[in-house]
């Protein structure tokens, strides 16, 4: 497999001409929870307040909701993130996606996903929950779904950023390493390695793995 450039350090290459646009690539790690953390109040608030679903319906929806991000968070990152495009044009989409990350994985402005694509494609989601979950449904089902999200972006910078001694931290932070620094087309899960094992892309055990060491 031929390695490609990566950068250890704190540091990025400019992606655009454009300084705008240059700046909306590049977000601090606390935006994501300053934007999102409020929408997660409000549909609790019109779960609970306005659906008046019931308390179970609301918890179950909200787990319901996690779990879909899991698997949209790996769908993502596998099929989307990871395609390639043949064309010198599509290589540069790639890159701007997540090319970048690859090569530079350390660059702690680029480690949560910037509000320019998180916030239309949390609309599309959303009118896409309503269209099949209902007006009721959807406001506890999205807390969930948003909740995962944040979830994965603060993980993916902490994993990156934080010397991590927890156990469970430690192994989405190895799992996620062993995608950077051994088999970019393993280990798509970031917040959770679940559906990696689910469908066949997860790591093979090392011996240290598999006599319960770390």
């Amino acid at each position: 497999m031929s390695k490609n450039f990566v950068s250890n350090k704190d540091e990025t290459v400019r992606m655009f001409d454009n300084g705008f646009m240059e700046a909306c690539s590049r977000v601090h790690p606390a935006v994501p929870l300053i934007i999102y953390i409020p929408v997660i109040g409000y549909f609790l608030f019109r779960a609970i307040e306005i659906s008046r679903i019931g308390p179970m319906n609301i918890f179950y929806s909200i787990i319901l909701g996690i779990v879909v991000w899991t698997f949209t968070e790996y769908t993502l990152h596998r099929f989307i993130f990871h395609y390639k495009p043949k064309s010198s044009f599509g290589e540069k989409i790639h890159f701007i996606f997540h090319g970048v990350h690859h090569d530079y994985p350390s660059d702690s402005r680029r480690l949560v996903m910037p509000p320019s694509v998180s916030v239309p494609l949390a609309l599309l989601f959303y009118f896409l929950f309503q269209s099949i979950l209902g007006k009721n449904y959807v406001a506890p089902f999205f807390v969930g779904f948003l909740t995962g999200y944040l979830f994965y972006d603060m993980t993916h910078y902490a994993v990156h950023h934080f010397n991590i001694h927890n156990r469970f931290w430690l192994v989405l932070k190895k799992h996620h390493m062993r995608h950077h620094y051994q088999n970019a087309e393993k280990g798509f899960g970031v917040s959770s390695p679940m559906w990696d094992y689910i469908v066949g892309t997860e790591f093979p055990k090392s011996d240290n793995e598999k006599s319960g060491q770390y």
